[in-house]
């Protein structure tokens, strides 16, 4: 079919396009069918037209979460890759070339951020941790990432930190170079390299002591930290993780690994160069060693107790509790959601998780993803209004509150003036049922709208 005219490239100045069109076009639905007439999706066309200089968008919803509260009868201006008004349709002075998008009835808000992933892993159930550390090739491992990537980007999650790449050494580096230089469309990326873990501790374990196994991690002890927290810096690791204990009691019980003194020597070498560490702490004395050295964020906190959760509150601590991780894992054993009662390991990390809520220590959103399918990272948030917080604090967990902890605040998180141009919208109202959020309907990330 012949395009309308007004496609022609050496016409391309002009601001709703749509006026030149015999019907008239005001919502995102009635774009994509008119589109579809002439062969063409939304994302095909727009990224035409920005190419040729239209990139201003206006964007309206039945309501808007900015990243703190709710709001209607607003609209976001968004010009390049940066939002350059949010507020009241009246008072928001809309550029005659821009063009505008209407979603009724949907949900406008920022861009979601996964505080705790792991994109070159794959769910264990399909294969082992084991198998994917010591007999799945990096190139296949950074390949399947680069699905991951897409899928966690158009589940609404344009920025992720990416807590360890388990073997796979700085492929996690590389992969967020590629998104960088738009080779590959994914989420913004937080990235830690191969992690450190205290020699002895960390698997894969079982094998002839004479055979030097590859490991999931990086072993470091006592002074030698330094050395590898600097090494890891400079191969390109934006956060430093530790593993401040692990299962190697006798009975491969959790037990902490690191001493205050060595976690304290990680994160004064991290600050120096302005990063922060973050520590794996499942055990109630890991996390208080964590938390005595200073770390940026506590992951998992299965057995925390309300003592330790009330000393992260005191010391700035923020808490990752990576719900959906346990729950995976009990299904992976066998455990039936919904027909069966919970088990052990459900009914503690629910109880842990309320510990955290009454001690007031602030709560971020990362639901430790590799574990179970990119993609569905919204089962975090489900789970974390099931465990006890309400719709909107979980709004800000995954947006304002994991920008503000992961010093990316000046970036992205809230929908204001200057920042990124990180917009999702969803239909429904996440603000009154969390699983909305699985009804994405439109993913822009730094002002690129990204294709289904």
């Amino acid at each position: 079919m012949k395009y309308p005219s007004a496609i022609n490239p050496t016409r391309l100045k002009f601001g709703a396009v749509f006026h030149l069109f015999p019907i008239k076009i005001n919502t995102y639905k009635q774009m994509k069918t008119f589109l579809s007439r002439f062969g063409l999706s939304v994302f095909s066309f727009l990224t035409f037209v920005a190419a040729h200089g239209q990139s201003k968008y206006v964007l309206e919803a039945d309501r808007i979460f900015d990243g703190q509260q709710v709001r209607t009868g607003w609209v976001v201006l968004v010009e390049n890759n940066l939002i350059t008004a949010v507020g009241p349709a009246s008072q928001v002075s809309v550029p005659s070339d821009a063009t505008r998008l209407s979603f009724a009835g949907s949900t406008l808000l920022p861009g979601l951020i996964e505080g705790h992933s792991h994109l070159l892993l794959h769910p264990y159930n399909e294969t082992s941790w084991d198998d994917q550390v010591l007999k799945e090739s990096d190139a296949l491992r950074v390949t399947r990432a680069t699905v991951h990537a897409r899928r966690t980007l158009l589940a609404g999650f344009t920025t992720v930190r990416d807590l360890g790449s388990e073997g796979a050494g700085y492929s996690d580096v590389g992969l967020k170079k590629a998104i960088e230089e738009r080779i590959i469309p994914g989420p913004r990326m937080i990235v830690a390299g191969p992690a450190i873990v205290a020699t002895g501790s960390y698997g894969p374990k079982g094998f002839d002591t004479d055979f030097k196994v590859m490991l999931g991690a990086e072993q470091a002890d006592g002074n030698n930290i330094v050395r590898v927290v600097r090494d890891q810096i400079g191969k390109g690791a934006d956060v430093i993780k530790v593993y401040a204990d692990y299962r190697w009691g006798r009975g491969d019980e959790a037990r902490p690994t690191f001493s205050i003194e060595e976690l304290k020597l990680a994160v004064e070498t991290a600050a120096s160069s302005g990063r922060p560490v973050v520590a794996h702490a499942t055990t109630a004395e890991g996390m208080r060693r964590a938390a005595m050295a200073g770390v940026q964020t506590i992951e998992h906190g299965d057995d925390g107790t309300l003592e330790v959760f009330q000393l992260m509150k005191e010391k700035g601590v923020a808490f990752c509790p990576t719900l959906t991780a346990d729950e995976a894992m009990s299904e992976y054993n066998g455990w039936k959601k919904g027909s069966a009662p919970e088990p052990a390991r459900i009914k503690e990390k629910r109880e842990s998780f309320k510990l955290a809520l009454k001690a007031g220590v602030t709560i971020c959103a990362g639901s430790d993803v590799g574990v179970f399918a990119h993609g569905q990272n919204a089962r975090e948030l489900e789970l974390m209004v099931d465990f006890g917080m309400t719709p909107v604090d979980v709004l800000r967990s995954a947006t304002s509150i994991n920008a503000r902890v992961f010093h990316i605040e000046k970036e992205t998180g809230q929908l204001i003036t200057g920042l990124r141009a990180d917009i999702i919208v969803v239909r429904g109202d996440p603000t009154k049922e969390i699983s909305s959020l699985r009804a994405i309907q439109w993913v822009m990330k730094d002002g690129t709208i990204a294709e289904k």
